[in-house]
């Protein structure tokens, strides 16, 4: 349903490819869609497809190509080992820069949102603190949050962890919630990656009660700003 476009990064002028899924029906607003540490990926793709289909022009930034223009991971250890080293390689101003250039191309036209999943959801939090023009925000399992926790999200935000996450233990989660009080934060009953049904975690019951608060969210934020 998408295609492949172009962003510029006022971070350092790069030119990073990124999917491009146009809204169907009446346009809700833009959506920034992070990736996880896979790359943008089928299941990326076809998570922006689901978002156009609810009315949401969404854009998937490739976030990994000064690394490797077009990297998509596999879910073996080799693939995953790779897709860590790049994250670990991906400086955070440069992350928010390519957010940035997403959200530029969108909000001329209307709210813009942000969504992003484990690596993508620290870049989520990341986008809500730093950059300019974004409405809502909506995180799932940000490991890397804890990285940024200092910072204070500028617009209305909500967090997804899963109760049994491995990688995100729940004294985590509470550090962001003592210095973030206000914050929604769900926790679900389920592990890291509940949200991709490609993981072993995938938690049905869970992907679509926190799709359906990311949706809500996304509704309130734009009718409080006058912009639906």
């Amino acid at each position: 349903m998408g295609e492949t476009i172009r962003l510029t990064s006022p971070f350092d002028g790069f030119e990073l490819d990124a999917y491009h899924a146009p809204h169907e029906d009446a346009r809700r607003g833009g959506l920034v869609l992070i990736q996880e540490i896979f790359g943008v990926t089928d299941h990326i793709r076809e998570l922006a497809d689901g978002f156009a289909a609810d009315g949401y022009e969404v854009i998937a930034p490739c976030f990994y190509d000064r690394l490797e223009r077009g990297f998509e991971a596999a879910y073996d250890e080799d693939s995953i080992a790779k897709g860590v080293r790049y994250s670990n390689t991906t400086p955070w101003d440069q992350v928010a820069g390519d957010c940035q250039a997403a959200i530029d191309a969108l909000r001329a036209k209307g709210p813009v949102f942000v969504a992003g999943y484990c690596w993508g959801g620290a870049a989520t939090w990341l986008a809500a603190c730093r950059c300019d023009g974004v409405t809502a925000a909506s995180s799932f399992y940000g490991r890397r949050i804890s990285e940024l926790k200092e910072e204070t999200p500028r617009c209305q935000t909500i967090l997804h962890f899963g109760k049994s996450d491995a990688s995100i233990p729940m004294d985590r989660v509470e550090e962001i919630r003592a210095l973030h009080p206000d914050l929604p934060i769900y926790l679900y009953d389920a592990g890291h990656g509940f949200f991709s049904d490609r993981r072993k975690d995938y938690h049905s019951d869970s992907a679509k009660l926190a799709r359906l608060r990311t949706l809500q969210l996304f509704h309130r934020a734009a009718g409080s700003k006058g912009e639906e």
